[in-house]
């Protein structure tokens, strides 16, 4: 037993120095979901949950139905703070991609707003073009590179 918590304490240290979290978060249904968290990242540790959980859905890891770990649950197994998992599960409601009840808790619920959703995508869309036409980037590589990242989203 010692050992192994020798060994557990070594994994940890790894862990805190590389200031990465990994967090396998299993459903219950054969299928687990692996949650990156860069503690050096200069982006939101609950926007990085947030799009962990969004990239979830995006390849059907997580699906409709499906119901999140409790707030508590997420943040003592990542190791952050409750009001962390709370804010990227308020932020995930707002968005539409869950609903939150006090008796079911988290749940995937991705909200069919298509029209809202397709002019926010514009909007977002539109700076992201904007910059790859001032660095040069053409048309075509654009296209290529959409294409590449929607195909990792194919069921």
């Amino acid at each position: 037993m010692k050992k192994q918590l020798l060994f557990f304490d070594f994994c940890l240290l790894l862990a805190v120095r590389e200031c990465m979290c990994y967090y396998i978060y299993n459903k219950g249904k054969g299928d687990d979901m692996l949650i990156k968290i860069d503690f050096n990242s200069d982006e939101a540790i609950y926007i990085q949950l947030r799009n962990q959980i969004i990239l979830g859905i995006a390849t059907s890891v997580i699906r409709e139905g499906d119901s999140l770990p409790s707030v508590r649950q997420m943040a003592e197994s990542i190791g952050i703070n409750m009001h962390t998992v709370n804010k990227a599960y308020s932020v995930l409601k707002q968005e539409g991609f869950i609903q939150l009840d006090r008796r079911h808790g988290a749940v995937i619920a991705v909200d069919i707003d298509k029209l809202g959703d397709f002019e926010e995508m514009k909007s977002q869309l539109s700076i992201v073009l904007a910059k790859a036409r001032c660095k040069k980037i053409s048309r075509a590589e654009v296209h290529q590179l959409i294409d590449e990242i929607f195909d990792q989203y194919e069921s």
